[in-house]
């Protein structure tokens, strides 16, 4: 039984949410963003909270409780107040700028690597090595971050390359003589 279903979500000032047609649409200071659950649960809301239930003890519906509830939950904060994930660039030469809607990473390669920034998505560079990847949607965020991170993963030896900026290292040690 899920323990996040019951928890409703609560809607912030500044935030729209409708509901309508197995869709939950959500309009806040950072934009629109709508997602479609199924017909095993359902959500209403009330006095500014919306709440998930199943319609049935099947499996199934005990399962999209939990999921369809955090999926709302990530769609109230996004139009809210945003996501945003922190990369960290390591290595000799490696560093990455902003050009008008591309993102340019140099990261030890005989080419330079122009990444297009999606729509909805907002990529800063405060320093040539540190990336910030923001936006209104949570998977979509993570997604870019994801792809931005499999251009150069970091390695085990010296750390080179893409991480996050909370992510650990396991570190090797190299050749002994």
């Amino acid at each position: 039984m899920s323990r996040v279903g019951m928890n409703p979500v609560s809607v912030p000032e500044g935030v729209n949410v409708t509901i309508a047609d197995g869709a939950v649409t959500a309009k806040g200071k950072l934009g629109e963003l709508s997602y479609g659950f199924t017909e095993d649960v359902d959500v209403a809301m009330k006095d500014g909270l919306i709440t998930v239930t199943p319609k049935s003890e099947s499996k199934q519906a005990l399962a999209m409780w939990g999921t369809i509830r955090s999926q709302i939950s990530n769609l109230v904060n996004g139009v809210a107040e945003g996501f945003s994930v922190d990369l960290e660039i390591n290595g000799v030469g490696y560093r990455a700028a902003v050009q008008g809607k591309s993102l340019v990473l140099q990261l030890g390669y005989s080419h330079n690597i122009d990444f297009p920034i999606p729509e909805g998505i907002t990529i800063k560079c405060a320093k040539p090595t540190e990336l910030t990847v923001s936006g209104a949607d949570k998977q979509q965020v993570g997604q870019v971050a994801a792809n931005i991170r499999s251009f150069r993963k970091p390695e085990p030896y010296k750390g080179k390359g893409i991480k996050y900026v909370d992510e650990y290292i396991l570190r090797k040690e190299g050749k002994k003589k």
